[in-house]
């Protein structure tokens, strides 16, 4: 894809994330850049969708007057592991349930600073990432191929053996394991 295409692609969603994420700095709230976004400021591709956040429960009407105030339409959806942020037709989701589990401060504490399209944000660690996106998957929700680009970016990244022990109950994430064993990306010992 040339850098063209790509800008016209991305480039909104990327503006999106970055006003998110200084209005939630603003605000003075923990959270920490998630979803396929986070993988991107790690080392995968670009996602083309949403925007997550992770946050805590607690925050989450603090956080969405936080992203009203700087121009997004926010709403309450009937899930209750989240809320919404729409930026023009752009999707913020803050994220307070992944996986079924609570985000938690020691979660968030152990996200890393980083740089993302010139906006220093916490951005959960490639492990919480990719755990989470395994601990997701199951009968309704088997799709190895969007997380099989985030684990080939991020594998010298990710602490397998906590990986295995967070989502060792998943029979479909236990499929995924070995699939991407048998695919050489990482050693069974991982």
């Amino acid at each position: 894809m040339s850098r063209e295409a790509e800008n016209a692609l991305f480039g909104p969603l990327i503006e999106t994330l970055k006003r998110a994420a200084s209005a939630l700095k603003e605000s003075s709230l923990p959270f920490a850049l998630a979803g396929s976004y986070a993988a991107y400021a790690r080392g995968a591709p670009p996602s083309a969708h949403d925007v997550d956040f992770v946050i805590l429960q607690s925050d989450a009407e603090a956080a969405l007057r936080a992203l009203s105030a700087v121009g997004m339409t926010t709403i309450r959806p009937p899930e209750d592991w989240l809320v919404k942020a729409y930026d023009d037709d752009r999707l913020v989701d803050l994220i307070y349930r992944a996986a079924g589990k609570p985000v938690t401060r020691e979660l968030l504490d152990r996200a890393d600073e980083v740089e993302v399209a010139s906006v220093l944000m916490p951005v959960l660690s490639a492990t919480d990432l990719v755990s989470f996106r395994l601990a997701a998957l199951s009968e309704h929700a088997c799709d190895f191929g969007a997380v099989l680009p985030i684990v080939r970016a991020l594998r010298e990244q990710i602490d397998w053996t906590r990986v295995r022990r967070e989502v060792g109950d998943s029979p479909y994430a236990a499929a995924f394991l070995i699939l991407i064993e048998r695919l050489g990306i990482i050693d069974g010992d991982e």
